[in-house]
């Protein structure tokens, strides 16, 4: 089974709380405040995996948490942090938001994304201390990692992706240059899932050939395989049209190489230009070789000498090997022209923005939010009468309470900040 879009939960693991304590020891008066802080949360990273070819391990899987930090201990000890989650996902991951943004594409081997941050963990009563608070009895909560929505998305990666339609001998092809076993038959869209095989070139060459299911045309609006067909296209490095020079293939050779060009122009700009090189196949039937001089005078009319005409027999063997040599001298050049950009080794995904103190009415509830306020709650224990005094100083200083007075709010109403609700006071 071949998956390759997936929507996916993470949540990095909650902070560990600070903890208020003091030294007691023999012989020690007055021993101070010595809490320590709470661990980290773990984070969660997806990291390209060449082993990986599809999603089929996280398909039952569809929320994944990192691991809580541990909370802080007396005699200054700190909470253990958190483990990391490395989740290995296959080279061309695209990770997109809930607003379909992509945040991270995952195209080297041992790319990493960062895409859930574990919370801090909560400062310790020691952290607390000064010269005007000796006895310090309140501590931090440890704040909740991040929670997004995710929505992973496959682009085969592979140096040359096999284009065609139906029953062009794509699988064929593949089957003879590689040890793949593709399932072959005479029916359109025998190949419904991109099929992976490495054809071996001398003792120590080898490059990754992907049969990707038939085109037809109006694929670019979603005909047939349509989308899930050519989202695979764009991440090969050369693209290989095989066209069916057969008498019985219609349409004709020619016009199929301009429909090929077409669809995959619609659907991206990009690809029109693409690196490619078209074969003709079955050149062992009667007629084929009358038909492929007809399509390499359409394939030069169209785009000149740089575009390389070949024919072969997949049955036969007829021109495979010439085939095979061209393909990996091609792809190799154009592999160390892709080597020279630099890329990340960890795709740093952009925090969400921080959001300013708002407030908002309903049924007499008046809701806060902001990224400020809201941290600060998720980090007070409001069991605490320091920690809670704490709070109302920085609600004060940061203007929440005028806010909320220009507002209207009187005695009695209810104020909603993250998890926690408060009756209001003056």
């Amino acid at each position: 089974m071949f998956v390759d879009e997936l929507e996916l939960l993470v949540r990095g693991g909650r902070g560990g709380d600070g903890v208020v304590s003091f030294r007691r020891e023999k012989y020690v008066p007055k021993g101070g405040p010595d809490g320590g802080d709470g661990g980290n949360g773990g984070s969660i990273y997806l990291w390209a995996d060449p082993s990986k070819h599809s999603f089929l391990d996280l398909r039952y899987r569809r929320s994944l948490k990192a691991v809580d930090g541990s909370h802080g201990r007396g005699k200054d000890r700190h909470g253990a942090a958190g483990a990391d989650l490395l989740v290995p996902v296959p080279l061309g991951t695209i990770v997109r938001d809930k607003k379909n943004n992509v945040i991270a594409d995952l195209t080297v081997p041992g790319q990493k994304a960062l895409v859930a941050a574990g919370g801090r963990g909560g400062k310790g009563n020691a952290r607390f201390a000064t010269s005007r608070r000796r006895v310090p009895r309140l501590a931090e909560k440890g704040l909740p990692g991040e929670e997004k929505d995710l929505l992973l998305e496959l682009k085969l990666m592979a140096q040359v992706g096999l284009v065609g339609f139906p029953n062009a001998g794509k699988s064929t092809l593949l089957e003879r240059i590689t040890e793949a076993k593709p399932k072959i038959a005479s029916y359109p869209f025998t190949t419904i899932t991109p099929n992976l095989g490495v054809v071996k070139v001398g003792d120590s060459g080898s490059f990754v050939v992907a049969d990707l299911p038939g085109l037809i045309e109006g694929a670019h609006e979603g005909a047939g395989l349509g989308h899930q067909f050519l989202r695979h296209v764009e991440r090969n490095l050369l693209l290989l049209f095989l066209i069916d020079l057969s008498p019985e293939a219609h349409p004709e050779p020619a016009e199929v190489y301009q429909l090929l060009k077409a669809e995959l122009s619609q659907f991206s700009s990009r690809l029109s230009d693409y690196p490619r090189v078209v074969v003709g196949s079955k050149l062992d039937l009667t007629g084929a070789a009358e038909r492929l001089e007809l399509l390499r005078e359409a394939v030069h009319n169209a785009d000149g000498e740089e575009t390389a005409v070949f024919a072969i027999s997949a049955a036969t063997g007829q021109g495979v090997e010439d085939l095979v040599r061209y393909l990996y001298g091609r792809i190799t050049k154009l592999s160390e022209e892709r080597a020279k950009i630099e890329v990340e080794e960890v795709v740093r995904v952009e925090q969400a923005d921080q959001l300013p103190l708002k407030i908002e009415i309903e049924d007499d509830i008046y809701t806060v939010s902001g990224t400020a306020i809201e941290r600060m709650a998720a980090k007070t224990d409001f069991d605490n009468e320091e920690a809670l005094l704490r709070f109302q100083n920085y609600c004060r200083r940061s203007g929440l309470d005028k806010e909320l007075k220009k507002k209207g709010i009187k005695e009695g109403d209810t104020v909603r900040i993250g998890q926690e609700e408060f009756t209001y006071y003056e």
